[in-house]
């Protein structure tokens, strides 16, 4: 397991503790905005240290961590996970979400009342 003393890049330790897949998904994610160090946007190339919050929003829900380890190669779930203090709120529980309007397989194209009805679903 490698540990600097120093500071990582945010695009990195994202990816070594686990947040995304991939770390060119990570870097992505920080060029289009989706993670923030300490309220402010970061860069891929933007520096972490202990004691940091990192925010990503992705997926389904948001992610607030804050860093305790410093970590650049990727390592196993349960070294992941004690190398962050997770913050994030409690996902939204699935009852609560709403159902999209599904259609039988094989029904056919919506007539004019169906497009209506689901509009109607959506709030428009």
């Amino acid at each position: 397991m490698a540990e600097p003393l120093g500071r990582v890049r945010v695009d990195a330790w994202t990816w070594a503790v686990r947040l995304f897949p991939t770390r060119s998904a990570a870097a992505a994610a920080c060029r289009a905005g989706h993670v923030r160090v300490n309220g402010e946007r970061a860069k891929p190339a933007t520096q972490v240290v202990p004691g940091d919050e990192v925010l990503v929003r992705g997926g389904e829900r948001e992610r607030l961590v804050v860093v305790q380890r410093m970590l650049v190669k990727r390592v196993s779930a349960e070294v992941a996970q004690a190398s962050y203090l997770d913050r994030s709120p409690a996902p939204v529980p699935r009852e609560r979400v709403a159902v999209a309007a599904a259609r039988d397989r094989g029904a056919g194209r919506p007539t004019k009342r169906d497009r209506r009805e689901i509009d109607r679903l959506r709030g428009r």
